[in-house]
């Protein structure tokens, strides 16, 4: 069965018609085309299709996409155009994972980001125990989490 579902999504607005039984993660990822939104387990254990749903950090897998409605969302791809970049510029905290070489495959890597960004919106100024408990949601399996906390720490202290 179709619901219609109106939500934002990176500042852009979207009426869609979807099956009740789809994701989130689904409806992002397959019919906005939008590739950061990684689909790993769709079970929530994992975290690569994080996304920032009303500013709160959530696995896309686990939420229906008839519950988005009339919320706002925000993947990897609206970080760059938010207030905090420019125009086609990379927003701090990915300036910041790239420099420091904190990706590695990179699959893992939008929902770390957005995961650490709502960190950094919530408290500016975080602790090293308080990035690693705000990524633990998040697994990473090539980079061992050191480089991924020193950029976060890195944009703090910049």
């Amino acid at each position: 069965m179709k619901v219609p579902i109106r939500f934002t999504v990176n500042g852009e607005a979207h009426e869609l018609a979807v099956d009740s039984h789809r994701t989130l993660a689904e409806i992002l990822h397959d019919a906005l085309e939008l590739r950061g939104v990684h689909r790993g387990c769709d079970s929530g254990d994992c975290g690569t299709c994080t996304v920032l749903l009303d500013g709160r950090p959530v696995p896309s897998c686990l939420v229906l996409a008839p519950d988005a409605d009339g919320t706002e969302i925000l993947t990897v791809e609206g970080l760059s155009s938010s207030p905090f970049s420019g125009p086609g510029k990379l927003h701090p905290i990915q300036e910041s994972f790239v420099a420091r070489g904190a990706v590695q495959c990179g699959y893992c890597t939008p929902g770390i980001i957005l995961a650490a960004h709502a960190l950094l919106v919530a408290n500016p100024s975080p602790t090293e125990a308080e990035v690693r408990e705000a990524l633990c949601g998040n697994l990473c399996r090539c980079t061992g989490y050191t480089k991924i906390v020193e950029a976060v720490l890195a944009v703090v202290r910049e």
